[in-house]
């Protein structure tokens, strides 16, 4: 209870940090009275552009950010439970794929479509995301069970497939250089939102699929000592393999369709707290939550500060930062991948 006090504490931090950041610094005592202003009234100390910049502008990207975080970072510990491999990710079974090709409909030739309140690019890349997991499971299924294995090699050849794909529409589409620039930075990860009506959508989706994967915590603890022993605590492991991969892909849906394609968040974070923690699922889901809307707040924050007043994909940033961190631990712990 005390480190999520502590991860709660320092979330709230950073996203203060992260609303004070950008062309017109605010300052961080002026954004906690503001945000007390807001919920129990009383005088605020900022000013009225301030108030705009805040709650119109940054407030909304800040906590659009940490749901993309806490939901990649959530959907990894499930994955990597589920196949037993802490180098799974929320993109393992065939997401990215679809998210990427309804990404590029979206952006390419569907750019005035809106569906309440999202537009083309993140309700195609959530539908993408949603209906190649989907076909992903439908393919591996055989005799009523879906091995593990026949998961992973239908995800891969299905996301590789329509990630193939993308490159045909961009060759029919208008290729105009807005509509280039604005699909490249989406397949690299971009927090983008329209207002507060997208903000408390996907709110409620990740919030669902948070609140969903706690009690599959202990299917999750009972298959990772092996499908033999969980079926012997009476663990229906087929049930418990659909409910994973449904709720795992309610919070990958979630996080591309206002996220783009941000890599490594659902690797990184749920491995080390793994490392610090241990594999208890219990503790692992509400932490990994809170560590990855902490990184992701930080993560954005930077990446839309460091070549101000021009801004990096964040999906960079994250590849920057996880990729040689998670060779690091690969190179430490290499004797565990092995077999």
């Amino acid at each position: 209870m005390l480190i999520l006090i502590g991860l709660l504490a320092l979330l709230a931090v950073a996203m203060v940090v992260a609303g004070s950041v950008g062309a017109v610094p605010v300052r961080p005592r002026a954004i906690v009275s503001m945000l007390i202003h807001g919920l129990f009234g009383g005088s605020a100390s900022g000013t009225s552009v301030d108030e705009t910049i805040v709650f119109q502008i940054r407030l909304p990207r800040v906590i659009a950010a940490a749901l993309v975080g806490a939901a990649l970072s959530v959907a990894g510990v499930l994955f990597q439970g589920l196949f037993r491999n802490p180098m799974a990710d929320p993109y393992v079974i065939g997401s990215q794929g679809g998210a990427a090709l309804g990404a590029t409909i979206g952006i390419l030739l569907l750019p005035h479509f809106s569906f309440l309140g999202f537009g083309a690019t993140a309700t195609l890349a959530f539908l993408g995301s949603v209906l190649a997991m989907v076909l992903v499971y439908w393919l591996a299924r055989v005799g009523g069970r879906t091995p593990i294995v026949g998961l992973l090699l239908a995800g891969f050849a299905l996301s590789t497939l329509l990630s193939s794909s993308t490159v045909f529409f961009m060759f029919i589409g208008p290729q105009t250089d807005t509509a280039l620039r604005a699909l490249t930075s989406w397949l690299h990860g971009t927090v983008a939102v329209a207002g507060w009506d997208q903000i408390l959508a996907v709110a409620a989706m990740v919030l669902v699929g948070i609140l969903c994967s706690l009690p599959l915590a202990r299917m999750l603890n009972a298959l990772s000592l092996g499908e033999e022993y969980a079926e012997q605590l009476g663990i229906p492991i087929e049930w418990s393999r659909a409910a994973i991969i449904l709720v795992g892909s309610l919070l990958t849906s979630g996080a591309v369709s206002v996220g783009g394609l941000i890599g490594f968040v659902g690797l990184i974070v749920p491995h080390f707290c793994r490392l610090l923690l241990g594999p208890e699922h219990l503790r692992l889901i509400p932490v990994s939550a809170l560590c990855g809307a902490t990184f992701l707040v930080l993560a954005d924050t930077l990446a839309r500060t460091v070549i101000a007043p021009s801004e990096l994909p964040v999906g960079i940033l994250t590849a920057f930062i996880g990729g040689p961190a998670f060779l690091y631990l690969l190179r430490r712990t290499k004797r565990e991948y092995v077999g």
